[in-house]
Formats: structure tokens, C-alpha cells, sequence
């Protein structure tokens, strides 16, 4: 294959008889559309941070559907992109179809592309290579979680790729097949993760509100969502399991930040990727959290925001602390696993006050701002076994969900390399450095 010089570094050399072009050449940049017929009932729209990768539309019951100049414009068949971070880099684009009025509406946080003299489908897929999105991640600017891609650079981006038709179409069509193929793959490693999460659940659902003791005298517990209980456990309110602190960091003691993550529980601020929560600089705000304490978010603690802090340090105002002051803060440890069991999410969920959600798609709810008061909390019944009954539980749930977090983990690495084999198979087709 003969090739010559792109004149851009990430692209490298492209086959000789390539065009080499600009996406404004081959692409109107936010274009309008005919908008005379659209009413909010055929309004699709996005909000600024919504989980577009799949193309999900948020219907005019959403607080952002309704008409409004500020609104970004698309019509059928245009390529909608997020210009923000995260959802840039993560490659949150979607070819818009199937719109009920052929327009759509969404936020002003997104980039629109009509294309014009080049195959759309490959516009597309030149828009979601490696080498394009990191170097339109490079021209970010804005701070906090919103930092923002350049619509000059994106304008004026080099663009390569063949000159007929009916070769762009056969790298479209390979493109396809491959990213479905692959995609496959990625759905059924995703869907092993789920059932291994889902096992993980059952074990601590199990050993805290049954044991880990087989073959014992059971009783009624007369709370439905425990069930039957060992003959020689109790009822407690957690207000007398765990005491709460409520220690004011003022004057200051701490300036060490920590946050809460359903997944990793209490962590350094500083060791964050994402910035959902952020902190303000005025330390006294804020309440200190000791080694031990259990930590739950009011308003996340729905959906498995609890932990058990190794740190000293402060936390936001709406977290919930407690402690206890058994050996090792084993109580402590025993009521997280209590508070992260499956069947004592739906009780908190029953009992969150607030209509605030955030929607990713396909049905689920990424974050909801249900608020779980102090004294619903405090009132909650939990089973409660001996001292070294807990103990023994915690251990036996460390133990047998670190086996569990090895597989996921494995899953996870295999997603990682796939979605970066999907990656690097893109850059290389639309880049001329394979041919089809």
C-alpha cells in the first residue's frame, strides 16, 4: 500500500489516495432544522450530562422538554455528540433516528453534525476514534466536573478518508460486524459481572439476617423483610446498636476531605476521579468522621452509599455517623453489611422523602436524591446476633465476597481490554492503517 503523510501526528500516514480534508468541509457544524411543526409533546431531548452512547431519549416529562431558544437543534439522521467531560471521553455519541417528528431538541452542551459529500456512518466512527476524541480532550477548558471540548478545534479538525463511496461504505459495513461482534462479548462479560454481584448480595443478605451456622433453631422475626431469624438473636432499633457523632469540625481539627462511594465506601477526596460532589474550602462546615465510625450518605444511602471510615477526617454535613465502641469497631463493620444487604436497600428506598433523580438510560437510576431521615434510620429494627456471633459473620462475609471481588475484578480487566481492542480497531480502519 502506497500512503503519504496526513500532516497530523496521531493520524500518521494514509493510504496515497485518500482525501484529506476538514469536518467542516464534510459536515454542517450545529445545524438548525424546520422547527414550525414541532410542539413539546414530539420534544426528544437530552440533559447536560446524560448517557447518550445508546442514543436514550428522555421524553417531554423531563423538566428539560420544553421549547426554549436555548436548545440544541437536530434533525433525523444527524450525529449528536456531548461536549463534556466526562461524556466526551467515554464516547457518548448516537446517529439520532426514529425521532416522532423527525426533530429533536436537546441540551446546549451538545455538539450536532449533518454530514455532507461523506458517509455519515463513517463520520461517525472517525468521531469516536482514539486519536480524535484524546486530541479533543487535550483543548478542554472550564473546571469542576464540566470542562468543555473546543468547537474551533472540533470545526477545523482534519478529517481523512477514501475518496469513493463505496470504500467508505465497505469500511462502515466491516465496522459493524467487528464493533457488533465485540460488543457481544462486552454484553455477556457485563451480564457474568451482574450475576456475580448479584451472588455477592445473596451471601451478605444471608449471613446477616440468617448466619453462617447451618442447621440451627430459627423463630419468626414479625419484620418482613428479615424473615426468619437464629432462635437466639434479637430485635434492636439501630439507635441502640451504634451512637451517633455529631462533632462540628470547629474550630478545625481535620482539613483531610473524605467522600463516599457505593462501591468503595469511605475514601480520600483526593483519591477521586469523578467530581459529582464537591467540596467548599470552609473547613467548619463540615462534620468529623474518626477510624471506625459508620459513615451513610442521607441522600445516597438507597442505593449502598455506606461505609465504615479507616480515616480521621471531616465529611459533608448531610453523611450520617456513628460508632460503637466494641474491639476492632466490629458492630460497626456488622451493621454496614446490614446497611449494603439488597433487602435493607428496598426499606430505605421505602422510606426516602424527595423526588430528585438522575436517569442513565434504559430504565435505571444512577444517583437518587431520596433523603433518608435521622429518625427513620434510627428507628429501623436489625437483627442483632452475640458480639462473637458478628464477628464470625464479617469475617466469613470479608472472606467469601473478597472471592467474589477476584472474579468481577477479572471481568472487569477483560471489559477494559475489549473496549480498548473496539478502540484501536476503529483507529486503524478509519485511519488507512488496515484495509478491509
Amino acid at each position: 500500500m502506497i500512503v503519504k503523510p496526513s500532516g497530523v501526528e496521531w493520524i500518521g500516514d494514509i493510504p496515497q489516495e485518500w482525501e484529506i480534508s476538514r469536518i467542516k468541509y464534510v459536515s454542517d457544524f450545529q445545524p438548525t432544522c424546520d422547527t414550525s411543526m414541532l410542539t413539546n409533546e414530539s420534544i426528544v431531548t437530552y440533559t447536560p450530562m446524560e448517557y447518550i452512547k445508546n442514543g436514550y431519549y428522555i421524553k417531554n416529562d423531563s423538566p428539560y422538554g420544553k421549547l426554549s431558544s436555548s436548545l440544541t437543534q437536530y434533525c433525523e439522521g444527524d450525529i449528536v455528540m456531548a461536549k463534556v467531560t466526562p461524556c466526551f471521553e467515554n464516547g457518548n455519541i448516537a446517529i439520532m433516528t426514529n425521532l416522532s417528528s423527525g426533530i429533536g431538541m436537546g441540551s446546549s452542551e451538545l455538539f450536532v453534525f449533518r454530514a455532507k459529500r461523506i458517509n455519515v456512518k463513517y463520520l461517525f466512527y472517525w468521531l469516536r476514534n482514539t486519536g480524535f476524541v484524546n486530541a479533543a480532550c487535550a483543548t478542554m477548558t472550564g473546571t469542576g466536573g464540566l470542562k468543555r471540548v473546543s468547537p474551533y478545534f472540533v470545526y477545523n479538525s482534519v478529517i481523512c478518508y477514501p475518496k469513493k463511496n463505496e470504500y467508505q461504505q465497505r469500511i462502515v459495513e466491516f465496522l459493524d460486524r467487528k464493533c457488533a461482534e465485540i460488543d457481544s462479548i462486552i454484553s455477556k462479560t457485563k451480564a457474568t459481572i451482574e450475576q456475580y454481584k448479584a451472588l455477592k448480595q445473596a451471601v451478605i443478605t444471608q449471613a446477616v439476617t440468617k448466619g453462617i451456622r447451618p442447621d440451627r433453631p430459627m423463630k419468626d422475626s414479625g419484620v418482613e423483610w428479615i424473615g426468619e431469624i437464629p432462635q437466639e438473636w434479637i430485635l434492636v432499633p439501630f439507635r441502640h446498636i451504634l451512637q451517633e457523632r455529631n462533632e462540628k469540625n470547629s474550630p478545625i481539627k481535620s482539613t483531610e476531605r473524605l467522600s463516599l462511594s457505593i462501591e468503595l465506601g469511605v475514601t480520600l477526596y483526593s483519591e477521586k476521579t469523578t467530581n459529582l460532589d464537591r467540596f467548599k474550602d470552609d473547613f467548619e462546615q463540615y462534620k468529623l468522621t474518626y477510624p471506625g465510625d459508620l459513615v451513610l450518605n442521607s441522600m445516597n444511602m438507597i442505593v449502598g452509599a455506606t461505609g465504615v471510615s479507616e480515616f480521621f477526617g471531616c465529611v459533608s454535613p448531610v453523611y450520617y455517623t456513628f460508632f460503637d465502641e466494641t474491639r476492632d469497631h466490629i458492630t460497626a463493620k456488622y451493621c454496614e453489611y446490614i446497611f449494603r444487604s439488597k433487602t435493607m436497600l428496598r426499606v430505605l428506598y421505602s422510606l426516602g422523602k424527595g423526588i430528585y433523580a438522575i436517569v442513565r438510560g434504559d430504565d435505571r437510576v444512577n444517583t437518587c436524591r431520596l433523603k433518608v431521615s435521622k429518625e427513620d434510620l434510627k428507628s429501623l429494627l436489625l437483627p442483632f446476633p452475640s458480639e462473637k456471633e458478628q464477628r464470625e459473620i464479617v469475617e466469613y462475609i470479608k472472606h467469601k465476597t473478597a472471592d467474589i471481588d477476584v472474579l468481577i475484578s477479572k471481568k472487569e480487566k477483560l471489559l477494559t481490554e475489549l473496549e480498548s481492542y473496539k478502540k484501536s480497531v476503529i483507529y486503524e480502519y478509519v485511519t488507512g492503517k488496515k484495509e478491509v
